[in-house]
């Protein structure tokens, strides 16, 4: 396992066989990972080098502290900002969260803990989100006077529908793993204290196929969402179009017929 660090709040950890598993990990517990300027400024910068590699297959975004994935902005450093401080902060800001979302390889959040406002926004902007018994949710920002602006009100309803959506972001309020899991806040439940091992595990296995495919499905996925479903086929056969003469497809073909596990060329 190799390690790099980004900043002094993000560190990434390559997992497996090629390093093809990606481990995004916020890392201030001193302030239970709040997003900083310096930590948004460094999660940007990991993703946009995140997403030029081409020997990363999927990333997992996760948290080094025990009893929080993020608890959301830091409130302290916006307590002594300007309306200028706010406003120079906010390309920076957005960069952290755009950068999760738009990375193009499968993307799966570890969490357990607090996951509040701009910490569940992180975890939003990922394809899936596997959380342990102890995780706590929510988008509270009405509570303190703004809204969710790291992509909470345009993921949260894609996810759960625009009235379920209204009435949490409406009403601020907090909700704990089991309901979190009911109501689809969360992909996958699991034990207390093993949501990063089964989200590492999920990556191992989606890591195992084809890196060409793996990319060309999330943006079929991504671009075609919320289309009509005559302009969602066509941006699907664009992306299968982009895969049908690759090196992938005709090794992954062959390793089917030869009955061996596939040496993908990734391109």
């Amino acid at each position: 396992m190799s390690e790099q660090r980004y900043g002094e709040f993000v560190l990434v950890r390559r997992h497996g066989d090629g390093g093809h598993v990606a481990e995004l990990a916020l890392d201030r517990p001193k302030a239970m990972n709040a997003v900083s300027t310096e930590m948004a400024r460094s999660v940007g910068a990991a993703c946009a080098a995140l997403g030029a590699d081409s020997g990363v297959r999927v990333v997992v975004l996760t948290s080094t502290h025990e009893r929080a994935f993020c608890v959301g902005a830091d409130l302290k450093e916006r307590n002594s900002f300007s309306d200028a401080d706010l406003v120079r902060q906010r390309p920076v800001a957005r960069a952290a969260y755009t950068g999760v979302l738009e990375l193009p390889v499968p993307t799966i959040a570890a969490v357990h803990g607090f996951a509040l406002g701009g910490g569940f926004e992180l975890a939003l902007s990922c394809d899936l989100i596997v959380a342990d018994r102890t995780a706590v949710v929510g988008l509270p920002e009405v509570s303190v006077g703004v809204i969710p602006g790291g992509g909470g009100t345009q993921l949260l309803p894609r996810r759960v529908g625009a009235a379920r959506a209204a009435e949490l972001i409406f009403t601020a309020r907090r909700v704990e793993a089991a309901e979190a899991r009911e109501l689809g806040l969360v992909d996958q439940l699991v034990d207390a204290g093993h949501d990063r091992a089964e989200a590492l595990a999920l990556a191992g296995r989606i890591a195992g196929n084809s890196p060409v495919g793996l990319r060309a499905a999330k943006r079929a996925l991504r671009l075609g969402f919320g289309m009509d479903l005559r302009a969602g086929l066509e941006v699907e056969d664009a992306a299968w179009r982009s895969v049908a003469f690759s090196g992938d497809r005709a090794e992954g073909v062959a390793a089917f017929n030869e009955k061996r596990k596939p040496e993908w060329p990734g391109e």
